[in-house]
């Protein structure tokens, strides 16, 4: 089946036939409905790069994510692919998995697919993904490092709320030596986040004990080796806040190895809140950063940048607000550990 069969039939011309599948408003409402019973009829589908090539807009938006196989991400996908249907739109996705030749394999074929604009939801690598990309004048979203420039759009996390109220539950429930696991500290976000329980801990007096710091690589395997080290601590830590859920489920993996009692011997929480979490054993306390949201953010803001006649010279930038999910991962410091904490209630009160 095509174009012309379907203008033959509906005893229209081929342009007709063309402005009507193209939502041309020239169209008259009549017209339309007889154009579009003859194409359900035949089962007939345009062409969509041809379409593209004469309308100059693919109608495809890129999304560049870390790993498929970190449960964070997926949960991205699913929720941009959601909206983009909605939205008469097509996605392009692609994972880095941190390999700079597959960066750059990834950005020459969204560049050959003509896509609109591309969201990349990274945490690391990004400036590898920039230059060919912002050359082209292609609307971006970055994740807390998009630059201030035209047709860039950031979207900032505010990680300090949420950890901020991490740190504020386990004072409350007599914590003083609260450990944190990093992720790879050459990554900004890994670095503001660890910057945000460094900050939160001195608001409310609690000292942060350096060798309390650990850095990660946001894996279960890391998580698995960071309990191990802080097991061999002469003082251990009596709760540990990690930079993701995949960090804290290996926390819980060599727990149970270690016979060390979640939460009666250690409280956990976990960063990203991930479907998983709420499944653990016991059920993960996490603070929440709403991958929903963030692929609400992401296709909106591509959206808006699309339809901009004139884009704003210093970008724009949306934030997203992190918060506390409790679960049965804390608990009262073990007995032994607990010292008096009305200052610190007064403080985070």
């Amino acid at each position: 089946m095509s174009i012309h069969e379907v203008a033959r039939r509906a005893k229209v011309s081929i342009a007709t036939v063309s402005r009507t599948i193209n939502g041309v408003s020239t169209v008259t409402p009549q017209l339309s409905r007889r154009v579009w019973r003859v194409i359900e009829e035949l089962g007939y589908y345009p062409n969509t790069q041809a379409r593209s090539l004469v309308s100059g807009r693919s109608r495809i938006f890129g999304l560049i994510v870390s790993e498929i196989t970190n449960p964070f991400f997926p949960e991205i996908i699913q929720g941009f692919e959601d909206i983009a249907v909605q939205n008469n739109y097509e996605i392009l996705t692609t994972s880095t998995v941190h390999d700079p030749k597959r960066i750059a394999l990834s950005v020459r074929r969204m560049i050959e697919r003509r896509v609109e604009g591309v969201a990349i939801v990274t945490f690391g690598m990004e400036e590898a993904l920039f230059d060919d990309l912002k050359s082209r004048k292609i609307p971006l979203v970055f994740i807390d490092v998009g630059p201030p420039l035209p047709r860039i759009s950031n979207i900032r996390i505010d990680y300090q709320h949420g950890i901020r109220e991490a740190v504020q539950h386990l004072a409350a429930l007599c914590h003083e030596r609260i450990a944190f696991i990093s992720g790879p500290l050459i990554l900004k976000s890994a670095m503001a986040r660890q910057r945000a329980f460094i900050e939160s801990m001195e608001e409310i007096g609690l000292a942060v004990d350096p060798n309390h710091l650990i850095e990660g690589d946001h894996t279960m395997e890391g998580g698995i080796k960071a309990l191990k080290k802080i097991l061999n601590f002469p003082k251990r830590p009596t709760a540990v806040i990690c930079s993701n859920d995949m960090t804290a489920i290996g926390v819980m993996r060599q727990s149970y190895e270690e016979g060390v009692h979640i939460p009666r011997d250690l409280s956990l929480v976990g960063f990203d809140d991930i479907r998983l979490a709420q499944f653990m054993i016991p059920p993960l306390t996490s603070i929440k950063m709403s991958q929903t949201e963030i692929a609400r953010m992401a296709f909106n803001a591509l959206l808006s940048e699309v339809q901009r006649d004139i884009p704003s010279p210093d970008g724009t930038e949306y934030v997203l607000r992190t918060s506390l999910v409790l679960r049965d991962s804390t608990a009262m410091a073990p007995a032994g550990a607990r010292k008096k904490v009305s200052v610190l209630k007064k403080s985070a009160e």
